[in-house]
């Protein structure tokens, strides 16, 4: 079986018809660059992810609990040089940490307090 035949079988298996009738209008180069690009998708894993997106979440925990955090308006000059340095350090080792940070609702929602400030 030669290339094109390969493609088409392929494009059948996973229902990619549309790609089929393009397949057939191109001609030259244009056939040969959708045909390179078509053998680099994984349609496996296409379909295997849209068929997990249809899977019910099961969530094992549902439990929210609160964090511990600093409020930078409260730390003294060295704690906050302290942290500076600690921050620093982090990044020249390559190392990470994820934040998250909750705030900005009261401009989103257009409360009183934020409209005084637009």
């Amino acid at each position: 079986m030669d290339k094109i035949q390969d493609i088409i079988k392929l494009l059948k298996t996973y229902h990619q018809e549309h790609l089929i009738n393009l397949l057939e209008k191109l001609e030259g180069t244009q056939k040969e660059e959708l045909i390179e690009q078509i053998e680099k998708i994984d349609f496996q894993q296409i379909m295997e992810l849209y068929e997990n997106t249809k899977r019910e979440i099961k969530i094992k925990e549902n439990k929210i609990e609160n964090i511990s955090y600093l409020d930078k308006a409260k730390l003294s000059k060295i704690q906050k040089e302290e942290l500076d340095l600690l921050g620093i350090t982090a990044i020249k080792n390559h190392e990470y940490a994820v934040v998250t940070m909750a705030g900005g609702q009261g401009s989103r929602l257009r409360t009183s307090r934020t409209q005084r400030n637009l």
